[in-house]
């Protein structure tokens, strides 16, 4: 198959995911190309079967802002033309969808649209009141809908009133990549006395509630010896660094910044920390289970189907510090029971959450649709 998609170049889930999918299609000899403002952060080297076509935003003394979804309605005509595309894969709802469906009018519906929704753009952006029009047309007019989680397909059904099929498709991980190899250097580099690792990846927003990070790492770090790692950055890091220096724990925190080799940071640490107000599903809670980390989250959408409270870590209520530090300290002490989290973490990412398992998924729905 041709495929286009279409995504958010940056180092949120839903363009990592999207670019993790378009390499192993074209791993699988599918022909891969990527419509863009930017070229993917994944796509650092080449590899065949994948083209990268930038969208490119004109700049007109008439248009306060540059008219994105019009260019990317138009790159995507090109492609599709130059290129015979069977089918355009636009992952988040706004403005993708949209753009995608008016190139596909413009093209005389010569070609399939398809559209992954991935979390905010349904449960945060969508829900702008000028946006929820823009956002249910979108859904009701793609050939064909995926959610990356049950709980991100009822939320959308019912915020959205939607009468259509939505197929549930997760994400997913590569489990040779993301798993349990100790890298002992660098982890003494962390902890130089052999302390606990408590590790956390995100973009520091809002919604993201790092500051609970800090203030479960202060009650695990009075009881054991401790270091908290962040791997990310965003709007709230400022305010998270003056917190650690404001509770004098600067000194065993370590900001990493955003970081490409995430599974060996990740293979290094002991215990995954995760405080989200919501979560659509919960890519870097997975991909710490593949490494072999418990994960202790909060028990909010997506994420109880990806983590197994008692098994592969433990899900409390949003806000609720000390009951995650305590289910830390659980763990920190009862070498066993950890041992046991640990195995299983990784046997759940590798039964149900392995790209061999998922990507074939989407191509039997591409399938689908084609055939439709």
């Amino acid at each position: 198959m041709r495929i286009g998609i279409v995504c958010y170049p940056t180092y949120g889930g839903s363009g990592v995911v999207a670019t993790e999918l378009g390499k192993e299609l074209a791993n699988r000899g599918h022909e891969i190309h990527f419509i863009c403002y930017a070229i993917p952060i994944k796509l650092n080297r080449f590899l065949d079967n994948i083209y990268f076509h930038e969208v490119e935003l004109y700049q007109y003394p008439l248009f306060e802002f540059p008219i994105y979804t019009d260019a990317l309605a138009s790159r995507i005509i090109d492609v599709a033309r130059f290129h015979n595309l069977d089918i355009i894969h636009v992952h988040y709802a706004i403005p993708h969808a949209t753009s995608a469906i008016l190139a596909k009018t413009i093209l005389n519906n010569k070609i399939k649209v398809i559209t992954t929704l991935h979390g905010t753009d349904i449960t945060l952006v969508g829900l702008e009141p000028s946006f929820t029009p823009v956002v249910r047309f979108g859904i009701e007019a793609s050939d064909g809908v995926t959610a990356v989680s049950k709980y991100l397909r009822e939320t959308t059904i019912s915020t959205y009133n939607i009468k259509r099929e939505i197929e549930v498709i997760p994400n997913f991980v590569d489990t040779e990549i993301f798993k349990p190899v100790k890298n002992l250097q660098l982890r003494k580099k962390f902890a130089p006395n052999d302390e606990k690792i408590l590790i956390h990846v995100s973009n520091f927003r809002k919604v993201k509630r790092v500051q609970d990070v800090v203030r479960v790492f202060e009650i695990v770090r009075k009881k054991i010896p401790s270091k908290l790692v962040f791997i990310g950055d965003g709007p709230e890091r400022g305010d998270v660094e003056n917190l650690c220096r404001t509770l004098k724990l600067y000194d065993d925190v370590i900001f990493l910044g955003k970081q490409e080799a995430l599974y060996e940071i990740l293979c290094s640490a002991d215990v995954f920390i995760l405080p989200s107000q919501m979560e659509s599903f919960g890519l870097s809670a997975l991909e710490a289970m593949s490494c072999g980390l418990p994960v202790i989250a909060t028990n909010v959408g997506g994420l109880p189907e990806v983590i197994l409270h008692g098994e592969t870590g433990y899900l409390t209520e949003v806000g609720n510090v000390e009951r995650m530090a305590s289910y830390v300290i659980e763990l920190f002490e009862d070498k066993n029971k950890y041992e046991k989290f640990s195995e299983q973490a990784r046997e759940r990412a590798v039964k149900l959450f392995d790209k061999n398992l998922i990507v074939p998924k989407y191509e039997q729905f591409y399938a689908k649709i084609l055939n439709n």
